[in-house]
């Protein structure tokens, strides 16, 4: 039974993956209650996976990969088409997503080049991770139920955006230090 349950946490994330398409055919479709639904489980299934990875000791090298790209595929199927059906701005999508590029492609370039970087969340990241789920909770939970954001919209969006942006300029910094480090050694022209 232990063996069975070991593999839990990768079956749930495997699962919130496949919730980002899910999610997003559900809303173009218009049936926002469905996909709502569909992406509280998928938030219930990020904490339960977590749980039984950390405190049972589940975890496994595949679930720490597929673990952030399930989490960066729902959030990017989500903000696409709340953007497309007009829910959220674009330019906030533009800068959730244009963030998760940047930090993906700093990475790439500091692994190229043995950068020193350490792959951890940040606590602003954290805080931006938890702030993109409860903004597009949010927006998903008042389509789904018709209640009205007005006294949220747009002054959500800009707190979401200023957070974004300083965690993206808190990753650059450590990605900086991290190159600089390389600079210092001669690996990388400078």
């Amino acid at each position: 039974m232990i063996r069975v349950l070991r593999h839990l946490p990768n079956v749930l994330t495997g699962l919130r993956l496949m919730a980002a398409p899910a999610t997003a055919g559900l809303l173009a479709a218009g049936h926002f209650n469905a996909a709502f639904g569909i992406f509280a489980f998928a938030g219930l299934s990020d904490a339960a996976d977590g749980f039984l990875a950390k405190r049972f000791g589940f975890a496994t090298r595949l679930g720490r990969i597929l673990d952030p790209i399930a989490d960066k595929a729902l959030m990017l199927a989500a903000f696409v088409t709340l953007a497309l059906l007009e829910d959220v701005p674009a330019w906030l999508a533009a800068v959730v997503i244009g963030r998760d590029v940047l930090i993906v492609l700093a990475l790439f370039v500091g692994m190229s080049v043995q950068a020193p970087l350490s792959i951890q969340p940040s606590p602003l990241g954290k805080l931006c991770a938890a702030m993109q789920v409860l903004y597009v909770g949010l927006h998903l939970a008042a389509l789904a139920f018709g209640f009205s954001l007005a006294l949220l919209v747009p002054l959500d969006a800009y707190v979401l955006a200023a957070i974004a942006l300083a965690s993206t300029l808190s990753y650059f910094g450590v990605w900086l230090k991290a190159m600089r480090a390389v600079w210092s050694r001669g690996a990388i022209p400078g």
